[in-house]
């Protein structure tokens, strides 16, 4: 099979989903230079994926100009007007199965493997780890004939700081230490007291400042109010652009987050990132990447057997609504207190 020159990687959502496919691509333009990439993605995601050297991004306006059966037409237009010599699925959602089917070019698909991670949530007897979600994109592009391997080293360079951040840099010999403690679904996250008494806990190490990162309207004021008195803690949710988020995570000493899209971000900088798990877990393939096992904390499964009670955080059971919540934070504390020595 022919090495295709003009590859198209279709990857529309979640964040965390999408940073994942950038130590793959990164992999990629190392061994095939000479491949041109094009990323189909939500606008939102655009500056993830625009810093991978050399990658044309396509925005997929999919509640906008692209929604429905004619939005897709015209989007798959778009495409073909790029002439690319083949594409790659890696979400195989119903839109993405539609437009494949009108892109005039091969298409390789991604194997979920869905029926493996029902097994994982369903089956007790069924408790192992489960491919890594970077992995399965990479079988899904070597379909296309490449060769293509990852070396846990496939990380982006730290994005350039505007002034309107530099005086976070204030070259005094601080740490800095992420925290994003929040998740998509409540039970990925700590309850509103642990994050408190975490923050407290935080703050009183030597020489560290704290960044808390979030999303939306409701994490930004939860935030905002978290921060309120407490020395050496900085809300970045709801201040600044994302793009000088990104550039702040890239310069993190240790970034903390639940199954969350801020920890794959950090990690795609070559950040120590601290996952703390509740109803998820990690042998499901969406650790943060070339992340080890030892920077995953998961609830005692002696306490809570049936964890992974599902892989999205979608579902739980009566009596595993506060998993997280029995992590301690002086495992939390002394995990970080390990990273920062390095």
């Amino acid at each position: 099979m022919a090495i295709p020159k003009r590859l198209l990687v279709m990857r529309l959502s979640a964040m965390g989903d999408v940073a994942l496919c950038v130590p793959v691509l990164l992999a990629l333009q190392r061994k095939y230079p000479e491949t041109e990439l094009i990323a189909l993605s939500r606008k939102r995601f655009q500056p993830i994926l625009s810093q991978v050297p050399g990658l044309t991004f396509l925005t997929a306006e999919v509640e906008g100009q692209h929604k429905g059966i004619l939005g897709l037409y015209k989007l798959a237009k778009k495409i073909n007007l790029l002439e690319p010599d083949a594409a790659v699925d890696l979400h195989n959602v119903l839109r993405t199965k539609l437009l494949r089917n009108l892109i005039k070019a091969p298409v390789s698909i991604i194997d979920k493997g869905r029926s493996e991670k029902r097994r994982l949530v369903n089956d007790p007897n069924f408790f192992q780890a489960l491919p890594h979600t970077s992995e399965r994109y990479l079988d899904a592009i070597n379909q296309m004939g490449y060769h293509v391997q990852l070396e846990g080293n496939e990380f982006l360079p730290k994005p350039r700081m505007t002034d309107s951040l530099k005086i976070l840099s204030t070259g005094d010999g601080r740490r800095w230490v992420g925290l994003a403690p929040f998740a998509a679904h409540e039970t990925k996250a700590l309850t509103q007291t642990r994050i408190r008494e975490l923050l407290t806990a935080l703050v009183e190490l030597e020489n560290v400042c704290l960044l808390l990162f979030g999303g939306g309207k409701k994490e930004t004021a939860q935030l905002k109010e978290l921060a309120k008195g407490l020395d050496n803690v900085v809300n970045i949710a709801g201040t600044t652009s994302f793009e000088n988020e990104l550039a702040l995570l890239s310069r993190l000493d240790v970034m903390i987050a639940m199954d969350s899209g801020n920890g794959h971000l950090a990690a795609l900088y070559g950040v120590p990132v601290l996952t703390i798990w509740g109803n998820t877990h990690p042998y499901a393939g969406f650790a943060p990447y070339a992340q080890p096992a030892t920077h995953q904390l998961i609830p005692n499964l002696d306490n809570y057997p049936l964890v992974p009670t599902s892989i999205f955080g979608n579902k739980v059971i009566a009596g595993y609504e506060n998993a997280a919540d029995s992590i301690s934070n002086d495992s939390i504390i002394s995990k970080v207190k390990e990273l920062l020595q390095g």
